[in-house]
């Protein structure tokens, strides 16, 4: 029973990491500088801005800026892998004690992968600051291999194994914002953003902060505003930390299954528990009296009272049938905060752009590409 119960679940809670959304600002304000640039500079101070945003539009123009048109929209392909640590499981049933399988499911992998499909409207507030929306749809799978683990006198072992993949839908919404600075050319962009993700296997929208710092310059072409931007950078994920959720038993496979997944979860326990208590007594008073076999043998009892006390619980589903309900809780962190990552922007003209991003050099991968339509506000 154990094992189908948890690789359920367990697919179920890797869906929130399915989710970031992956989103940057477009090329910044630009200071005009440079004897080659000098006309460019002079028609700019001239030029009398007509437009509402982005406030102090008209002064930063006078002083030599060029800006970007003031607003605009934005389609981009996402796609993301990411390798996440979950910890601290607890599963609990019919509302019932919740029961600690730390060190009983060990993780060899939890990779979440995402496609989906991002819409962003964003102004430039202020010419040195860009403000967005973001919505998103996308299809989620998680992958899970990880074992079932029980001590006994000879250590602990794996019982059983744990490998499902889930797919489900999700919807993302948020809102972000990037201060940036420019100058001939040369730019700095700090992207942060933070999104909900609404799925629809979870209760709860899954929050996440993002953080995107990037350094980059921009390639003028002959003709009359068109160029090519590339940027190297960083990519920071915050996500929350905790997770509580609640299933009923029927979603995860028909009640006149379970009986016999109950009955081979207690077969596991007893053949461990006789186990650990024949390693134990067949120990010399003095090697009864070593801390480190009290240790063993305490840790052992207090893991397989935990897995008895979990198995007594889901016992409950058999007498429950299809209203006995599952409630889980779990710690989750991405196995790394930091990604690398490398970007380019082609404009067309000062309306039109196209724009590729990859992130790599970490267990997370993503990929954004995406067209961006702009206009004055």
């Amino acid at each position: 029973m154990s094992v189908a119960i948890r690789s359920k679940i367990l697919s179920c809670l890797l869906l929130i990491f399915s989710t970031i959304s992956i989103t940057n600002a477009q090329y910044t304000s630009d200071k005009v500088v440079g004897v080659k640039h000098h006309a460019l500079a002079d028609s700019l101070k001239k030029y009398e801005y007509p437009y509402l945003l982005p406030i102090w539009g008209k002064k930063v123009v006078a002083k030599g800026f060029n800006l970007p048109k003031s607003a605009g929209i934005s389609a981009q392909y996402l796609y993301q892998q990411s390798d996440i640590i979950i910890e601290n499981l607890q599963v609990g049933f019919n509302n019932g004690p919740m029961y600690s399988l730390q060190d009983v499911i060990r993780f060899n992998s939890s990779v979440a992968t995402s496609n989906g499909l991002n819409i962003r409207p964003d102004v430039w507030l202020f010419p040195f600051l860009n403000i967005y929306g973001i919505l998103a749809k996308s299809k989620t799978s998680t992958a899970i291999d990880a074992g079932v683990w029980l001590p006994g006198g000879d250590g602990w072992s794996e019982v059983a194994q744990l490998k499902t993949k889930a797919e489900f839908n999700a919807t993302t919404f948020g809102f972000g914002m990037t201060p940036t600075a420019g100058i001939g050319g040369f730019f700095f962009a700090l992207d942060m953003n933070v999104t909900w993700s609404d799925i629809d296997a979870l209760d709860d929208p899954a929050f996440v902060f993002i953080v995107g710092p990037r350094l980059g310059k921009n390639f003028a072409f002959k003709k009359t505003n068109q160029n090519i931007a590339v940027w190297v950078g960083g990519f920071r994920v915050k996500m929350g930390t905790q997770t509580n959720g609640n299933l009923t038993a029927s979603e995860l496979f028909p009640i006149d299954q379970w009986e016999q997944k109950i009955d081979n979860g207690y077969q596991n326990l007893e053949t461990k528990q006789n186990n650990l208590d024949a390693w134990w007594n067949g120990l010399t008073p003095a090697e009864q009296r070593n801390p480190v076999n009290v240790a063993k043998h305490e840790v052992g009892n207090a893991a397989l009272a935990r897995y008895g006390g979990f198995l007594n619980g889901a016992s409950q589903v058999v007498a429950g049938a299809d209203d006995a309900s599952i409630q889980y809780s779990l710690s989750k962190r991405p196995k790394d905060k930091w990604n690398f990552l490398i970007g380019t922007q082609y404009q067309l003209n000062r309306s039109w752009m196209l724009r590729v991003e990859y992130g790599f050099l970490s267990s997370r991968q993503q990929l954004i590409a995406g067209l961006q339509y702009r206009f004055d506000f």
